[in-house]
């Protein structure tokens, strides 16, 4: 029966899920952050296009966190403005084998998806939208086969009460102490991002405080990335909230220019600054008129709407509330944990609120692989 379960396309999957934006490889970074920002962009995700719209000259995606990343880095930190020109296929990764893009036909089975998501390192697929006009695709994502799955969980009774680590499902976890400079992750995040995960914040005995999570960064703006070169790991998490949440006191903002002077990093001060902003895209919308260029300059100086993938907004949690299992807990409670939350993984602790471990999307849906070839 589950081994039949699996025989069912993927266009099934795909259904009601909003075409994907896409922007041409000469487009530059501040066009792509226009992009993300736009109330038209459903996801937290624009691929990239090497030209047209077919499916094959789709040559990556890019989210806001890559663009923070990319800001922070060791090259672009002392001047982030003049970064935002360069192309936006300078976020792509160098290595074809990390975060790379793979389409599969909508007719493709379920098993299909889930061998090249687990064998290929894809966290996302590429799917053609049925009825849609040619050139239109959407993102098949683990979370909408992991649903898949758990709305079948009576066929896997054998392993949906196991706990999750006599399942061997609990791996490490990338952590950050909380009094660390929030730059000092910023690996950890890029990590996190191509791992489908977060990054734990703790204390110095390892206690889990929080979380800094590509997601809810994917639903702020670039000047994040002020904050995590002025601030420590346990400041970031507020911080973020703050952003993400629709709320940003003047007096946060004066604090964060006041740590980034005493650190002499004057180019994110630029870049935070509200005529730099307002500058930049003015210039990537100059077909639009006067009227509409102010209303769309004003509304990108507030904090970003959450997108569909940014669960802590969506679902009113703040970073320090991660959602968290012990190791003894039932694979289908971690999994309604997660799907409930719209998170892609959950925090392992102890009783002490310890951190033990992560456990990840990948990870489950390759117990369902693994049963499925059983059968």
């Amino acid at each position: 029966m589950a081994v039949s379960l699996l025989s069912h396309d993927v266009s099934d999957l795909c259904i009601g899920k909003p075409p994907l934006k896409s922007l041409p490889a000469s487009a530059t970074v501040a066009e792509a952050i226009c992009a993300l920002k736009s109330p038209t962009t459903a996801e937290a995700y624009i691929s990239i296009v090497s030209g047209g719209n077919k499916a094959a000259a789709i040559v990556g995606k890019v989210c806001m966190v890559d663009v923070l990343c990319y800001l922070c880095s060791s090259e672009h930190i002392s001047s982030p403005v003049a970064a935002l020109e360069k192309p936006v296929s300078v976020l792509l990764p160098k290595d074809p084998a990390r975060g790379g893009i793979r389409r599969i036909d909508f007719n493709s089975s379920i098993s299909e998806a889930i061998d090249v998501m687990i064998d290929g390192g894809n966290h996302s697929l590429i799917v053609p939208i049925r009825r849609k006009r040619e050139g239109s695709y959407c993102f098949l994502t683990e979370e909408d086969l992991l649903r898949f799955f758990l709305n079948s969980i009576f066929l896997f009774s054998s392993i949906a009460s196991l706990s999750v680590a006599s399942l061997g499902l609990v791996r490490a976890a990338l952590s950050v102490c909380c009094r660390e400079p929030a730059l000092s992750a910023l690996a950890l995040i890029r990590s996190a991002l191509d791992d489908h995960a977060a990054v734990a914040v703790v204390t110095d005995d390892a206690k889990l405080v929080g979380e800094i999570s590509p997601s809810t960064l994917s639903a702020c703006d670039e000047t994040v990335a002020a904050a995590i070169a002025a601030l420590s790991a346990g400041e970031l998490m507020a911080y973020i909230d703050c952003c993400s949440g629709g709320v940003l006191m003047e007096s946060v903002m004066d604090a964060v220019k006041t740590r980034l002077r005493e650190k002499g990093m004057l180019g994110m001060i630029r870049l935070i600054e509200e005529e730099t902003i307002s500058s930049l895209q003015s210039s990537s919308t100059s077909s639009s008129s006067d009227d509409e260029e102010s209303e769309a300059v004003s509304k990108r100086r507030r904090p970003r709407r959450t997108k569909s993938g940014s669960y802590s907004t969506r679902m009113g949690r703040r970073s320090e509330e991660a959602i968290v299992c012990h190791p003894e807990s039932s694979l289908v409670a971690v999994m309604v944990q997660a799907l409930a939350h719209r998170v892609s993984y959950v925090w392992v602790v102890d009783d002490e609120y310890g951190l033990v471990g992560v456990v990840t999307f990948p990870d489950l849906l390759r117990v369902f692989r693994e049963e499925v070839s059983k059968a």
